[in-house]
């Protein structure tokens, strides 16, 4: 059985180090802040990871078979929905509810 004192040690230094990893995220997001490139960065990646998501999910589809209309129809909705309204949930609810709709009524295999 370890001796008391090393005991102590070793919970102090796992608490030290504890609190330092978690310190560090928040010590270097103040550098970060004023990075221009980090300011680019943030008004571009919420397109660039959209435009990525799209293609991943799309493909694959055969667009000739009757199965690619509902997620056709859906990209279509929640395009439509965003340039109408500007509201980033209205069209990712509306084109959400638009395939799980097409594909589980008219589109079902």
């Amino acid at each position: 059985m370890p001796d008391t004192s090393y005991t102590i040690a070793t919970v102090l230094v796992a608490a030290a180090v504890t609190r330092g990893l978690r310190a560090l995220p928040f010590a270097a997001l103040t550098p970060l802040r004023e990075s221009s490139t980090v300011q680019y960065l943030s008004t571009r990646m919420p397109v660039g990871v959209m435009v990525i998501l799209v293609v991943y999910c799309l493909h694959d589809l055969p667009v000739t078979e009757a199965r690619a209309a509902a997620p056709l129809a859906a990209l279509a909705v929640t395009i439509g929905l965003h340039l109408w309204c500007r509201n980033a949930l209205l069209s990712i609810l509306g084109g959400t509810a638009t395939h799980v709709l097409l594909a589980s009524t008219v589109f079902a295999r």
